[in-house]
């Protein structure tokens, strides 16, 4: 269980904020614990092999998963390169002045940008946040890693993709990343280049909103365990570069709830300092509000972007989520004509 996902030297991020109020709310016993919530690193030091072995049930599963969603994406709409009108949208932060339309903005106070439909198959990015914090589960017998839930959406909507006759690219945090050559399933070569991933210490690090090109569509999995100001800042980033972003949050269902009880021992899973808690249920009012609160605004930062912003819990359908996010990549959500 992440309770302070920021080292202690970052001054932003949810969790670290929560610790701090935790502390103050319940000062950290001595003694042992009741129980305790573990993400020691040295325990995920194996888990670029076990990711491996994993990954070969991953595939089919994903591959069935997107049978079940065979209507897929094919003829839907959305914009890109074209000569069809599809829709005008309000300008966005950080726009260049180029794209905008100025005959239509003059009818109205506000700059809006005219956009075609996309008539060629365009490339969809994928993103997995492949950090320690996503290798967790709280329930490991009953529930998945936040880590291999991401994956198979990932590779799911991979599938999904080249189905419906899209392209499909992995990207890493510092631009894209090669396929393993071959004409494979996508998603047995996106797995197979996600394993070698897993293996760079770099892939810890919060994708980069500039390595994209315009006009592109990206898939994000991540737990968005990360500080409040570097995810905006990612979120903005892709914005101003035009890229539209699926984000797809993994959450454990406990660090939705809180559910546990009596003293409680928290171990971080990026070298967060240890929290021990007495009471902890005591506690989970105030856990719940600061949850929310952060859930509405990274989705309101999220949207305000025109990014699109999906929580999923580890305990809920899968295929369902990626329902959602075939809807949200058939251009349909938001905009039209003003």
């Amino acid at each position: 269980m992440i309770v302070a996902q920021d080292t202690p030297s970052s001054s932003g991020g949810f969790f670290s904020r929560l610790a701090d109020k935790l502390r103050s709310a319940s000062p950290a016993s001595r003694g042992d614990a009741d129980a305790l919530i573990s993400g020691s690193p040295a325990v995920l030091a194996s888990e670029a092999d076990r990711l491996a072995a994993t990954l070969s049930s991953l595939v089919p599963e994903a591959e069935r998963i997107a049978a079940t969603v065979a209507a897929g994406l094919h003829g839907q709409r959305r914009s890109g390169p074209g000569e069809t009108f599809w829709q005008y949208r309000p300008a966005l932060p950080g726009e260049p002045v180029t794209r905008i339309d100025w005959r239509q903005s003059a009818r109205s106070h506000k700059a809006y940008v005219r956009e075609t439909e996309a008539e060629h198959a365009q490339t969809i990015y994928l993103w997995c946040d492949l950090s320690p914090s996503m290798v967790w589960s709280s329930q490991p017998s009953s529930l998945p890693l936040k880590r291999d839930r991401a994956i198979l959406l990932l590779l799911a909507a991979a599938s999904l993709l080249e189905r419906s006759g899209e392209r499909v690219r992995l990207v890493s945090p510092y631009g894209p990343a090669d396929l393993p050559p071959g004409s494979g399933r996508i998603a047995s070569r996106i797995a197979l280049a996600l394993a070698s991933l897993a293996q760079q210490s770099d892939e810890t690090a919060l994708l980069k909103g500039t390595v994209l090109p315009p006009h592109s569509q990206l898939i994000i999995a991540s737990d968005l365990l990360a500080p409040d100001e570097d995810v905006m800042t990612l979120f903005r980033q892709l914005s101003g570069s035009g890229v539209r972003a699926h984000i797809l949050q993994i959450i454990d269902p406990a660090e939705r709830d809180l559910p546990y009880a009596g003293r409680v021992h928290f171990e971080g899973l990026e070298n967060e300092p240890d929290l021990i808690l007495p009471a902890v249920e005591t506690l989970r009012p105030e856990y719940d509000a600061i949850f929310a609160r952060r859930q509405a605004r990274l989705r309101t930062i999220a949207e305000g972007c025109r990014h699109t912003f999906q929580p999923h819990q580890t305990d809920t359908s899968a295929a369902s989520a990626l329902l959602s996010l075939s809807a949200s990549l058939s251009g349909h959500r938001g905009g039209g004509r003003p």
